[in-house]
Parts: structure tokens; C-alpha cells; sequence
């Protein structure tokens, strides 16, 4: 008998418990090595999230389904990574306390929920907010924060500047920059709703989206459809499409292209003018899409049974408020089932307009409501903090 297996023998309840020990360690040795991450998935991770960027505000369902896989975990860690996200507008990873704490720092090493950043945040005497966003490059862009008794709205910007040059905007005076990424134009709403109420608590009331601030969306489609879906995701930010806004300039093939979506919010064409001479002038783009072109697609465009598309007229002083201009609107818009909103121009040092004298935009609406077009004055919001339409231009101080 070997020398080993004497002692053995000799101790038969110390062999007991160190061949069990023995079996606990190697079990747990086994079971370690087959949940953690070998390098290659760890690697797969990393080039998932250099791909994808280093946001998780961005990221479908899908993204972070592949992105936990990538890091060796279960498929559930996916939904519970992407309500926290997007549901609960957790503003740090370590926030999201469900997932496992090993999980969490491997996560915030590899991505941040964003790195948009707020730089400055303008009030105005009616309760507006201008919020000055700076992003991951260092560009900014500018959304704004309109509270009302029984609903917010957030204005959101599409676009780094604008590629347009309308005469009586300032975003166009900046030209363009560069497009927003998804992540981008969602995390203007989660930044200013965690700002307003607090991160992860809801609003007291709905909350309506408006791409109305910098850029003109369609020319940025691919990413702001893919911000739509991920606002109005029902188990995300519940933002349902009928609450979300989206105006444009008049790019006519992409109006055709969203009337094909299966999710679309509503539309808004900024018209301000019912001719295409003096369309030409105040929008370059009516050159390559002419009135004619623009008001069919608005004919083809679906709409629900009581649903009308909007048309924003910025009233512009001698330039398109005299009646003359308001019979040539009623004529155009004849045939397609509108509502007009009157907007009183907010003027710029570096716009050459003034608005309409109210008296003049009050008698213009008379016209078109008599004669059966719906028209609004809509009242200027954030005007003494250069946060009203048309106004927009990552301004650093307070005023125009």
C-alpha cells in the first residue's frame, strides 16, 4: 500500500470531506468558466460598441440584445438594460441596480447612458426653457421646454445647423454641420424631462414632441425614424406617435416615404408663402420642390378620419400678410384638409423681417376662417430668451 493511500486509511473522515471540498471547488471552478466572458466575446463586445458608439441612449432592442450576448449574458439582461434606459431614464449605469453589480462595471467601462451634456439652460418670463446641449464632439444644438396646465411640449433639433437657408430663420443662417444620430435627437427629451421633474420620474401630464428646432428632419431620415420608434415604443418612453410632430420644409420624396411608415407622427409643412415666386425667395428649397409638387404629396398623404395636416405660416411683415396673400392660401391649400397656424415672426439682429402687427395677423385669420380654411394665431413662446421659432442658433448668451 502506498504511503498515500495509508493515510488515507488512517483518516477516513479527513478523505471524506477533502475529496467533497475537492468536488465543490472544481463544480464551482466549471460553472465560473462557463458564465464569464472568454476574450473572444469580451473582444466581440468592445467592436459591438465601437460600431454602435459608446451610448447606450441609441441602442434598440435589438442593439443591446447583441451587445449582452457579447458579454456573455442572458437575454433577459437585454430588457432589463433597455427599460432602464428608456423607461426609467436612469442618467449613470450604476443606477441600473437590477443588473448585476460585476455587469455594471464591465458596462461602464465599455459605454456611458450618454455623453450629451447640458451646458446651460435659459428661463423665460412664461415658463420656457431654452436648453443649450453640448454633445459628444463638442458641437451643441438647442431644444426648448414649453410647459402648458394640461401638457409639456419639447421642441427637439434634427440637425447640427441646417442645409436650408431660409431667409427668416437664424438655424439657417448657421448652415450645416453635421446630421444628429438617433441616440442624439432622443436624448434631448431625456436629458430635459430628468432635468424638469427629476431622472427616472414621470410627468404630470402627457408630453408632446415637436421637430421643430434646428434642421430639417427628412434630410436626416434614417435617424430620426429610428428616434420616433424608440419614443413611441410602448415598453420605452411611450410616446405615442399622435403626440410626436414632425414639420419640414417641403422635401417632397421623403414626405412619400413617410406616408409608407408603418409608425409616423404627424406632419407639419412650414409653407409662409402660397406662391412659388415668393416662396422661392424666403425657402431655396421651393426650387427644387415646387408648390405643385408639395401640395400633392400633401393630397396623397394618409391622414386618421379627423386628422388634418398643419401648415405654419410665418407672418412677415409687407411681405405675405396682406389679403391678397391670405386668398392666394385659401386657393392652395383648397383641396388637401388643412389647419393653418399664424406664427407672429420673432425677429433676429440678422434677419432682415419684422412680424406682422398683430391687428394685421388677427384680419389675415378672419379671411381664411371665413372663407373656410381652420387658422390659429399660435402666441409666441421664449421669445426674451431667443428660444421661439425661427429663433434657434446655439446661442450662448440669453437674448438675440
Amino acid at each position: 500500500m502506498h504511503g498515500t493511500d495509508l493515510e488515507l486509511v488512517r483518516y477516513p473522515l479527513h478523505y471524506t470531506t477533502i475529496r467533497k471540498t475537492a468536488l465543490l471547488f472544481f463544480a464551482a471552478a466549471q460553472l465560473k468558466c462557463q458564465s464569464a466572458p472568454n476574450q473572444a466575446i469580451i473582444n466581440q463586445a468592445d467592436d459591438f460598441m465601437e460600431s454602435n458608439g459608446s451610448e447606450l441612449l441609441g441602442l434598440t432592442r435589438q442593439d443591446m440584445a447583441e451587445l449582452m450576448t457579447g458579454m456573455g449574458e442572458k437575454a433577459y439582461r437585454a430588457a432589463q438594460l433597455y427599460d432602464a434606459v428608456y423607461r426609467r431614464r436612469v442618467s449613470v449605469v450604476d443606477q441600473i441596480t437590477e443588473l448585476p453589480r460585476s455587469l455594471r462595471g464591465a458596462l461602464a467601462e465599455r459605454a456611458s447612458i450618454t455623453q450629451t451634456q447640458i451646458a446651460h439652460v435659459f428661463f423665460s418670463n412664461d415658463g420656457t426653457r431654452r436648453f443649450l446641449l453640448r454633445l459628444q464632439d463638442g458641437r451643441e444644438v438647442e431644444s426648448v421646454f414649453m410647459p402648458e396646465r394640461h401638457r409639456d411640449t419639447i421642441c427637439i433639433s434634427s440637425q447640427v445647423g441646417c442645409p436650408l437657408a431660409c431667409s427668416f430663420c437664424m438655424t439657417g443662417v448657421l448652415g450645416l454641420m453635421r446630421n444628429l444620430t438617433a441616440g442624439e435627437i432622443v436624448c434631448q427629451v431625456v436629458l430635459i424631462l430628468n432635468e424638469v421633474y427629476g431622472p427616472g420620474n414621470s410627468p404630470p401630464h402627457g408630453t408632446n414632441i415637436v421637430m421643430m428646432g434646428m434642421g430639417e428632419p427628412l434630410l436626416n431620415y434614417d435617424e430620426v425614424m429610428k428616434s420616433i420608434l424608440m419614443m413611441a415604443d410602448s415598453d420605452g418612453m411611450a410616446i405615442a406617435p399622435r403626440r410626436i410632430t414632425l414639420s419640414t420644409a417641403g422635401v417632397v420624396p421623403r414626405i412619400y416615404d413617410l406616408a409608407r411608415e408603418s409608425v409616423r407622427p404627424r406632419l407639419a409643412i412650414s409653407l409662409t408663402a402660397a406662391t412659388d415666386e415668393l416662396r422661392n425667395r424666403l425657402f431655396p428649397i421651393n426650387r427644387k420642390y415646387p408648390l405643385g409638387e408639395l401640395i400633392e404629396a400633401c393630397q396623397r398623404y394618409p391622414l386618421a378620419d379627423r386628422e388634418r395636416l398643419t401648415f405654419e405660416y410665418v407672418m412677415l411683415n409687407e411681405v405675405n400678410d396682406s389679403d391678397h396673400d391670405a386668398r392666394d392660401l385659401i386657393r392652395l391649400l383648397n383641396k388637401v384638409r388643412a389647419k393653418v397656424n399664424l406664427i407672429p415672426h420673432n425677429p433676429a439682429p440678422e434677419l432682415p423681417y419684422l412680424s406682422s402687427p398683430i391687428d394685421r395677423i388677427h384680419q389675415f385669420q378672419s379671411i381664411l376662417v371665413k372663407l373656410g380654411l381652420p387658422a390659429f394665431i399660435r402666441q409666441p413662446r421664449g421669445q426674451d430668451i431667443a428660444a421661439a421659432c425661427g429663433q434657434l442658433a446655439a446661442r450662448h448668451g440669453a437674448t438675440a
